[in-house]
């Protein structure tokens, strides 16, 4: 993105809606979000045409100042926009766009998620949004975050069982088990309607590939569009099967291709039916579940 060469304008536009979502589900306020993009690429054009020059890759540099920038409203949430520019002009704009980029996001941003990260500290939910929703590379993340990645990561996991606990608050384990059964037949028998009925109709499902597995890198939200992506996922072929089986003490999904463990569901439940399922598929992740079982351990209860 240097002065010395064109780039087209669709990577523009890409460019800026991705800095338009990051920020967006950081700071929760389409307002907000235009107004640090708006920042974000003032302090680009501040550089001089040697710094920019030296900046081999504009789009994370771009995604790290925007993701500092947001961090630091987050965490002075009484503090002045205006505090966050490296010079004194006044720093909210008015949103050229926010309404619009608002709207682009409906059909992917859960009102009753982004609520639920309100309650989590500024590195936590940088973090989870980092890495869960937008599918960022560890490094990538810490680099925004200011943080050794193995911190990152400890930071997303707390996001994940804070934002389960919220949601599931008050479900008798026997819900759990009812659910997590008539949700592995409804997809063992490829029923969509019934799959539907059981999930919220603000049921969002997270997919967690690590990088190392062509995974969804965004979050699939709606009733009807979690179910398409279930079913895609789980789609029946003579080698997988699809089992009920305890994941971090609560009845889950597991996914075996052959003898191999390839995806571990857990689910979260709010009003009687499924309201976030979470899909692990990272290799990594998945490999205490592929290690043979000491004597006397099912290993029935561990997590990813």
């Amino acid at each position: 993105m240097g002065d010395a060469d064109a780039v087209p304008v669709a990577e523009l536009l890409d460019e800026r809606r991705h800095l338009l979502e990051v920020t967006y589900w950081m700071l929760g306020n389409s307002w907000d979000a235009e107004s640090v993009v708006g920042e974000t690429y003032r302090r680009w054009y501040r550089l001089t045409d040697a710094e920019r020059g030296r900046i081999t890759a504009p789009r994370n540099w771009l995604a790290k100042t925007a993701g500092g920038i947001c961090l630091g409203l987050l965490a002075h949430p009484h503090r002045g926009a205006a505090d966050q520019r490296d010079q004194g002009e006044e720093y909210r704009t008015e949103p050229e766009g926010a309404e619009g980029a608002q709207a682009s996001l409906a059909e992917e941003v859960s009102r009753v998620l982004l609520n639920a990260l309100d309650s989590l500290s500024p590195a936590e939910r940088a973090a989870f949004v980092l890495n869960d929703v937008f599918g960022m590379a560890s490094d990538s993340v810490a680099d925004i975050v200011g943080r050794p990645e193995s911190e990152c990561a400890e930071l997303a996991d707390r996001a994940r069982h804070s934002l389960r606990r919220q949601r599931s608050r008050s479900t008798p384990p026997g819900e759990y088990d009812h659910l997590a059964r008539a949700l592995r037949q409804a997809c063992v028998d490829e029923d969509a309607e019934l799959l539907e009925s059981l999930l919220c109709p603000d049921a969002t499902a997270f997919f967690d590939g690590g990088g190392k597995i062509r995974a969804l890198s965004r979050p699939v939200h709606g009733r009807r569009q979690v179910a398409r992506s279930l079913r895609t996922l789980l789609a029946r072929h003579p080698r997988t099967t699809l089992t009920t089986q305890s994941v971090n003490g609560r009845t889950g999904l597991i996914a075996r291709y052959g003898t191999r463990v390839a995806a571990v569901i857990s689910l979260d439940v709010a009003d009687h039916h499924v309201a976030q399922v979470w899909v692990v598929l990272n290799p990594d992740k998945l490999r205490s579940w592929n290690q043979p079982d000491t004597p006397g351990d099912p290993g029935s209860h561990r997590g990813p």
